[in-house]
């Protein structure tokens, strides 16, 4: 996961990540997907590594097979920093690797990334 930079919350506290992958465009491959991500499926050392890494809250949505994610940051959340205790933590290398046979990056991504940041290009809270 190798987020940018972000756009600030209204409160100037967090920071609002989005970051988008597809998934096998397989039905199956999709409906296991989505039942690895189920309330209580995802396993807990891969939830506290995430919520460690100072990101408040994190979704994921999906329409065909291309997912959004959206995380809510703390100010000093560091992409690099987390990238780093991920690869160190044999409990989110062994997720990550399950993910694998699932996700697909897209095809603009950068060579070292799965997950694609997006860049904002509207606010309605910046129009008048």
């Amino acid at each position: 996961m190798t987020p940018a930079a972000g756009d600030a919350t209204e409160e100037g506290k967090a920071m609002r990540q989005v970051l988008l992958i597809d998934l096998a465009d397989e039905a199956e491959a999709i409906a296991r997907y989505e039942g690895w991500h189920a309330a209580g499926a995802v396993p807990e050392a891969v939830v506290q590594s995430i919520r460690t890494a100072r990101i408040r809250d994190m979704e994921i949505y999906r329409t065909g097979n291309r997912l959004v994610m959206v995380m809510e940051t703390e100010l000093g959340f560091d992409p690099a920093e987390k990238a780093a205790a991920d690869a160190a933590d044999p409990a989110v290398q062994a997720w990550e690797q399950l993910m694998d046979q699932f996700q697909r990056p897209l095809a603009w991504a950068a060579a070292d990334s799965k997950w694609t940041a997006a860049s904002r290009i509207f606010s309605l809270q910046e129009q008048p």
